[in-house]
């Protein structure tokens, strides 16, 4: 299952009730005035946190990448104003981080130094190093591509200080862990789910309810 899918709640459940063979009675009431390509704040509706540190849209959208990172020893946010709109460490050169990863030329996206100080979570109380990724154009920007890039980037600028192992986690993919550690570039980790993700969206396009 990819990270993101793409699916609504009422698409997943048919899925996996199918695929799984559940066999429950399962019935999806569809939403009237909903397409799949409205962002949230084009909806009407009013935001409420689907958890308490994610507290806009600009983070919901970060953070199917970056929220992977979490159980490595960086610093997400969780503690300060912005959860999953930074990344952070002690050992990090912020300076350094962000002009690696805007040299990759990630689309929609940009990344500036910055200094923070969690109040809670992973480096609590402690003044940290780290970036600010900043969405510029969020109609091609990918979050979980961002996230592999930054997970190259600590691989590469620090091989000896960032806990590569503890990616897997919550990445649970072992053949995207290896050529992370071998230092492989997101490109060709693109490359290499790219067959797994064309195989997945031929398989999920029978449960799809509504129109792009």
């Amino acid at each position: 299952m990819p990270v993101r899918y793409g699916l609504t709640i009422g698409e997943y459940a048919q899925l996996i009730n199918a695929e799984r063979k559940i066999g429950a009675d399962l019935r999806v009431i569809k939403m009237d005035g909903w397409s799949r390509s409205m962002w949230f704040d084009e909806t009407g509706q009013t935001w409420v946190n689907p958890s308490p540190n994610m507290r806009s849209l600009t983070q919901a959208t970060l953070y199917p990448g970056i929220g992977l990172l979490e159980t490595t020893n960086v610093s997400v946010g969780r503690g300060t104003d912005t959860p999953f709109e930074v990344v952070g460490a002690p050992w990090l050169d912020g300076q350094k981080l962000a002009a690696h990863l805007n040299a990759q030329n990630i689309a929609g996206v940009r990344f500036i130094p910055v200094r923070f100080k969690p109040n809670a979570s992973v480096f609590k109380d402690e003044q940290v190093n780290g970036i600010n990724i900043v969405i510029t154009d969020r109609k091609v920007f990918n979050s979980f591509k961002t996230g592999i890039e930054i997970a190259v980037g600590l691989r590469k600028l620090y091989p000896n200080d960032w806990q590569v192992d503890r990616y897997a986690r919550l990445l649970v993919n072992a053949d995207i862990l290896a050529a992370v550690k071998r230092g492989d570039t997101a490109v060709e980790i693109e490359k290499l789910v790219s067959p797994k993700i064309t195989e997945f969206n031929a398989r999920r396009a029978s449960y799809l309810l509504y129109k792009q």
